[in-house]
């Protein structure tokens, strides 16, 4: 393992400070999303990124919003690079990511189960409003393809639920 100067440390820092434009509640590093930094000479930075998903269209913006803070601290050459080995996936929201999406509200991805294994099953979801799971869907999909859309039966409050992958 490589590990960072002082100089991609504080660049990667930068990076990971820049809000998901979809969830703008979230930085990419909380996302998980930002996988890799390297200064790769003088004035040049590689940064990789990996979408929640293949086909999200929030990568461009993350590029561009990566590019523009990195430039603004006088890097001059920015290359944002989309990697998509190893995939993504809902375990690599940060514990902090998972509180301000309950705060926000809405419902984080349940956590892996003990010693990394599968997600525990459960058949419902926490309400981020009063905590109840007693919980149904109205929708799979909600304002994007990363939530669906349920609704509180106890406070009748609807809520988006962060589909675990």
């Amino acid at each position: 393992m490589v590990t960072d100067t002082r100089l991609e440390a504080e660049l990667r820092d930068l990076a990971g400070s820049v809000p998901d434009p979809e969830l703008p509640v979230l930085t990419l590093a909380e996302l998980g999303v930002l996988r890799d930094l390297r200064v790769d000479g003088p004035g040049h930075v590689t940064v990789q990124l990996t979408p929640t998903y293949t086909g999200c269209p929030a990568i461009e913006a993350m590029s561009a919003d990566i590019e523009r803070v990195l430039h603004d601290h006088g890097v001059p050459d920015v290359s944002v690079v989309t990697v998509l080995a190893p995939a993504w996936s809902t375990d690599d929201i940060s514990a902090e990511g998972r509180r301000k999406l309950a705060e926000f509200g809405i419902a984080p991805p349940r956590a892996q189960g003990p010693d990394g294994g599968p997600v525990p099953l459960t058949l419902s979801v926490r309400c981020p409003h009063c905590g109840s799971t007693d919980t149904e869907l109205l929708s799979r999909f909600s304002s994007t393809a990363c939530k669906a859309l349920r609704r509180c039966v106890a406070c009748r409050e609807p809520f988006d639920h962060f589909k675990e992958l």
